[in-house]
């Protein structure tokens, strides 16, 4: 039996390392994306609204292909839902050439959409891949160890931004550009254009790679592909189930709290290094500094969650850092000092569970509808798009009831890690015992 198991565990070596760079690729994409808000806002002269405009643009494409990708999988396989998320997010990211060529905003909020059409498709199709390699018992802790490489790629994403973009960028202030004249613009414009697009033609290229090794490898088979589905009962089991009905909400909240933090650090920490004489485009490097700071945090954090979920409920431990997670948002609300940007980089320790863990006690238990079940929890990645720009509405109000916007505005994720507690407490091994 023991000689079984590990022949199977030998079996399933080579397709968790391959699905799991897809976490790692995902990643990448998501935080090279988030301090294009700002670097978009000054380079089309935009206010932040406009900007997380990108953002919208970005989980959208999450949101309009989760349900199509998981009718595709259960057709045909993990494996070409894989591949099909590989060639749109290369599609989408080489598309920023013919963006560039235009010289207008649009047409990147394009390419961003159809580039997270194929995010949608990986994440439908790696997140139930990696839970069925093995046994049901360590579903959770394997996903959480899978997502431990997601905030790897992060790294990367942030550190290219920062040292090939924003470190490159036209040192002009938002303001000394929209001073400039139209030509001048334009020709500020499309140079910063050309910097902006170069890591993303190759990422475009490395995505290729990692298609081509994905189609000359074996993947496992798994069961219930080429089945007729019956949409509307499928939907009708899911939503009788509490733990998943709940976790789709929990993870729409997530989703968009973890993007609130990270997109809007920059102009947080932006804010608080201006009002202390320094420059603009030095200040949005250093922020962009404490974005990677909170980067490293939330990877080291996932490592040691996957550890402790060994010994701890899991809906336990989402609860206790759910709670940290909003003591520490409180805190990045009330101080006007470094001490609130310390306490916007520590909740990121807190949310380096969460994705994962609302995911894997969501899909407990729901059987064959595991594949729609994805989709719907792909789905609430919305909460990205969503979200996001409520709080640059807020942000862009400059100043409410003598505190700037901008402190102000992390109410709202707050309010979101509130919901996650809410769901914590509900699911099986509640915290509240």
């Amino acid at each position: 039996m023991k000689n079984e198991s590990a022949a199977k565990s030998i079996k399933y070596i080579l397709p968790f390392i391959l699905v799991t760079s897809c976490f790692a690729l995902w990643g990448f994409a998501n935080d090279i994306t988030n301090p294009m808000v700002k670097a978009f806002s000054k380079i089309f002269r935009m206010s932040v609204t406009d900007g997380s405009l990108v953002q919208v643009a970005f989980y959208g494409g999450y949101f309009a292909m989760a349900v199509p990708a998981a009718l595709f999988i259960r057709r045909f396989s993990y494996k070409a839902g894989i591949m099909t998320g590989l060639a749109l997010y290369a599609a989408g990211s080489l598309l920023f050439m013919p963006a560039m060529e235009t010289g207008s905003y649009y047409p990147f909020l394009g390419a961003y959409f159809i580039l997270t059409c194929g995010l949608s498709f990986l994440e439908t199709s790696c997140n139930p891949y990696i839970l069925s390699l093995g046994d049901r018992e360590s579903a959770t802790r394997r996903l959480n160890l899978a997502q431990s490489f997601n905030p790897i790629g992060s790294l990367a994403g942030m550190f290219v931004a920062m040292n090939f973009i924003q470190n490159r960028l036209n040192p002009m202030s938002t303001e000394e550009r929209a001073t400039l004249g139209e030509a001048e613009f334009e020709a500020v414009r499309d140079a910063d254009l050309s910097i902006l697009v170069e890591p993303y033609v190759i990422i475009g290229a490395v995505i290729l790679v990692i298609f081509a090794l994905f189609a000359f490898t074996k993947m496992p088979t798994e069961k219930g592909t080429h089945e007729k589905l019956n949409f509307s009962l499928s939907i009708k089991r899911l939503a009788a189930i509490k733990n998943y009905r709940n976790g789709v909400i929990a993870q729409f909240f997530y989703v968009g709290a973890q993007i609130m933090c990270w997109t809007f650090i920059i102009q947080y920490g932006t804010q608080l290094f201006t009002s202390q004489g320094m420059e603009e485009q030095s200040a949005e490097v250093l922020s962009q500094g404490y974005n990677i700071a909170a980067m490293v945090l939330f990877c080291c954090s996932r490592f040691i969650c996957t550890y402790l979920l060994r010994f701890i409920n899991p809906g336990r431990l989402l609860g206790i850092f759910s709670v940290a997670a909003a003591c520490f948002t409180i805190g990045a609300i009330v101080f006007q000092n470094i001490y609130g940007l310390y306490s916007l980089v520590a909740v990121s320790a807190c949310m380096s569970l969460m994705f994962p863990t609302i995911y894997g006690i969501a899909l407990e238990n729901v059987g064959e509808e595991a594949k729609l079940g994805a989709a719907g929890l792909i789905m609430a990645i919305l909460g990205g798009s969503v979200l996001p720009p409520l709080q640059a509405m807020i942000i862009d109000m400059g100043e409410i009831l003598g505190m700037p916007a901008v402190n102000i505005s992390f109410i709202l994720p707050l309010i979101s890690f509130i919901v996650i507690f809410l769901y914590a407490k509900s699911v099986k091994g509640e915290v509240a015992k």
